[in-house]
């Protein structure tokens, strides 16, 4: 992962991360927001993956059922917040739209992908802290505001 800080105004800062080939992008950009000590941030993204796993939302069953995708895939979009959790870890909130070989595309709310050849990635820090809070009566922590 390589990144530069290439703007700062009103106490918020804009960065440009490249992540390489083999780097698992969830996994990096936590560790990045960490780092940087992000605690609200919006995040865009687009390059590809030699393999990713996206989810949908069984609000039922309060749980992500996993829609792998096991091939080269372009990353079409891939969008969403940090925050930090009730721990003051960050906490990421990303959705992604994946296109496949034959024009299809997959999509849902990102876990996890291996990065290959690149992922450029965009991130506005808010000028605000915000903070995720579990929800039990859902089971996913959302934004409180409060």
């Amino acid at each position: 992962m390589n990144f530069r800080q290439v703007g700062e105004q009103g106490g918020t800062r804009r960065f440009v991360v490249i992540l390489d080939a083999g780097e698992e992008a969830f996994e990096t950009l936590t560790r990045f927001a960490d780092q940087q000590g992000l605690s609200g941030a919006s995040v865009s993204a687009i390059g590809a993956f030699q393999k990713a796993v996206v989810g949908w939302f069984d609000l039922p069953a309060k749980t992500y059922r996993e829609i792998p995708v096991d091939e080269q895939s372009e990353v079409l979009s891939l969008l969403g917040d940090i925050a930090r959790d009730e721990n003051d870890e960050p906490s990421l909130h990303l959705h992604a739209v994946l296109g496949l070989r034959d024009g299809s595309t997959r999509g849902g709310h990102f876990l996890r992908g291996t990065v290959r050849p690149t992922l450029e990635v965009t991130i506005t820090e808010a000028p605000a802290e915000l903070c995720r809070r579990k929800r039990p009566e859902l089971g996913i922590a959302l934004i409180d505001l409060g």
